[in-house]
């Protein structure tokens, strides 16, 4: 795909997630989000077993501080030691700082209390947007993006994404079984990550174009 395409992606994908976490915002301000809220909790929740339990409580650990804090760790040492690619591993480290700096921004901004009927597990903080949900976005989008310019085939590549997508969703579905999210903090931490997300993988593909012209420059001469 051409770096123009790309580009054009991009900002197309910031464009969308920007207005969706603001519409998803203005309703949860004007209480507009109540009657889906429910009508989704009641849904997820209704399918509660013991066992489905102890699988909620795994994906949601693996979207706690800990879990992504090991993986990124283990992602930095494989871009720097292995793939040698520091530009990368610079584009990793800050989607991942952004995304918990911008969401613990937005969570003082909106002052969300979370459910309180039905938890499985407690936890304190406020509750919009998903700091799980955020952090999953963030962490597998990256690797996403990053992991696939470096796999070959069509298969691995696809096996990547499935997995992401499987990791991500599971992950936000884990918050709203356990009764700690609503399913709008949800969709409004996908939303606010895609934004970040796009946004960073945007500005180091103009960084690579423009790395790419100084070196064509520099050898023409």
């Amino acid at each position: 795909m051409k770096l123009t395409n790309q580009l054009f992606i991009t900002y197309l994908i910031g464009l969308l997630s920007l207005i969706g976490f603001t519409c998803m915002a203005m309703a949860i301000s004007r209480h507009d989000v109540l009657q889906f809220d429910q009508t989704i909790i009641s849904f997820i929740q209704g399918a509660e077993s013991p066992m489905l339990t102890q699988l909620m409580i795994f994906f949601t650990e693996m979207g706690s501080f800990p879990a992504v804090l090991s993986i990124c760790i283990v992602a930095l040492f494989f871009l720097y030691f292995v793939l040698k690619y520091r530009g990368e591993l610079i584009l990793f480290a800050a989607v991942m700082i952004g995304t918990s700096i911008l969401n613990y921004v937005l969570k003082l901004i909106f002052h969300r209390i979370r459910p309180d009927f039905h938890r499985l597990i407690e936890i304190g903080g406020y509750s919009f947007p998903s700091g799980h949900a955020m952090n999953a976005f963030a962490l597998y989008g990256i690797l996403t993006f990053l992991l696939w310019r470096h796999i070959p085939n069509r298969l691995g590549r696809a096996s990547l994404i499935l997995v992401s997508i499987i990791f991500i969703l599971m992950i936000g579905i884990s918050r709203i079984y356990l009764g700690v999210h609503y399913p709008s903090d949800i969709i409004g931490g996908y939303f606010s990550s895609a934004f970040l997300l796009a946004l960073f993988i945007r500005t180091f593909k103009k960084s690579e174009r423009e790395s790419l012209c100084k070196k064509r420059c520099y050898y023409s001469e």
